[in-house]
């Protein structure tokens, strides 16, 4: 469904040089599939999904989302970012519905999409609600809802629930797992948590400090379906951390030695 083949990402820089946010990243994600990234702050994780849903062009290597190389926005591609896109004026049952419109869906099927979608996330009987009368957990089921209701093939998530309280990021952890299991998206979900990455996808990476590029891949062998929490009470997910984060902490001791310089 996605591949990345030495891909790198050079910006210019306000003093006239050149800035490498990525390079060589090479990685292949399965339909149905759900990865997870993780690496030290600022390394680049971002800019990897913006080459991925073509907002941004590759400076070098290649990009494909299905065999095809990225040249603009994939068609079945759904964006999920840190701060949510609900638009305020609207109300959830219209964000919700937006998507479908945008793509030419009538109003009343749009609409009867959206709806089920609400239930979906657990949102029944706030149709009629602003974003401003939800709460954040709620704001985030609405923006779930939005990604998914156009049944995308390739889902991005840049760390969209890191801005929950930890009781409300772990129900939105095992949502996100509830309805990602009845479909057969690609997931390329983008993280700072370790434990988020481990507990929710198949396979972990591990990217380096700036400019990142694929540093390890880990195999997540735990069954599914999973139950967040009761998950990272088990030996099997403590040892798959204590794997992971071996790799993961020196590069994040690396970015902090170069910051400190």
């Amino acid at each position: 469904m996605i591949i990345l083949t030495e891909a790198t990402k050079r910006f210019p820089t306000a003093s006239g040089g050149v800035h490498t946010a990525v390079r060589d990243l090479t990685l292949t994600v399965r339909s149905g599939e759900f990865v997870a990234v993780v690496g030290p702050t600022g390394c680049g994780k971002s800019t990897m999904l913006s080459l991925i849903s073509g907002l941004e062009p590759a400076s070098a290597g290649r990009v494909l989302v299905r065999d095809e190389p990225v040249r603009g926005i994939p068609d079945g591609v759904g964006y999920m970012f840190q701060n949510d896109a609900v638009m305020p004026w609207r109300t959830v049952l219209d964000n919700v519905a937006a998507g479908p419109r945008y793509r030419g869906e009538a109003r009343k099927p749009a609409r009867e999409k959206a709806r089920d979608w609400i239930d979906r996330v657990g949102l029944a009987g706030f149709e009629g609600y602003y974003p401003h009368q939800l709460s954040g957990g709620m704001r985030k089921r609405v923006a779930l809802a939005q990604t998914l209701v156009t049944s995308p093939e390739i889902l991005l998530m840049d760390e969209p629930f890191s801005a929950l309280d930890v009781q409300t990021r772990s129900l939105m952890q095992d949502e996100l797992l509830r309805l990602w299991s009845g479909t057969s998206a690609a997931v390329v979900f983008v993280t700072h948590d370790l434990e988020e990455a481990i507990a929710l996808a198949d396979r972990v990476v591990v990217m380096t400090a700036s400019p990142a590029t694929v540093k390890a891949v880990f195999d997540v062998p735990l069954q599914r379906p999973r139950a967040v929490e009761e998950l990272r009470l088990t030996e099997e997910f403590l040892r798959i951390h204590r794997e992971v984060w071996r790799s993961l902490r020196e590069e994040v001791e690396t970015s902090r030695n170069r910051s400190a310089a």
